[in-house]
C-alpha cells in the first residue's frame, strides 16, 4: 500500500514537471497528469538505469523525459491544428 501511495506521489509530480517544462496547454486534467507521470515513472526509471546504470536517485530525470514525450504524443493524436475555439 506504500508503494502505491509513493508511485502516485511521484507520478504527480513528474506529471506535474513535465507539463510545466512542455510550452503550451494540456486539456487532461490532474488524473491524466498522474497518469502520465506514473507511466514516465516508470518507463523512463528503467530505461536511465538500463542506459546508465545505478545513478542513485536521479532516475527522475528519465522520468520527466518519458512523460513530456508521452505528453507530445498525446497531443499529437488528440489535437488538430484546424480546430479553433469560438469566441
Amino acid at each position: 500500500m506504500d508503494n502505491l501511495l509513493v508511485l502516485i506521489i511521484v507520478g504527480a509530480v513528474i506529471g506535474v514537471l513535465a507539463r510545466l517544462l512542455m510550452p503550451g496547454s494540456d486539456p487532461i486534467g490532474i488524473i491524466g497528469t498522474i497518469v502520465v507521470g506514473i507511466v514516465g515513472a516508470i518507463i523512463g526509471g528503467y530505461l536511465w538505469k538500463a542506459l546508465f546504470g545505478n545513478t542513485e536517485g536521479v532516475e527522475w530525470i528519465g522520468g520527466i523525459l518519458v512523460a513530456m514525450a508521452l505528453l507530445w504524443i498525446y497531443r499529437k493524436l488528440t489535437y488538430s491544428g484546424n480546430r479553433r475555439t469560438p469566441v
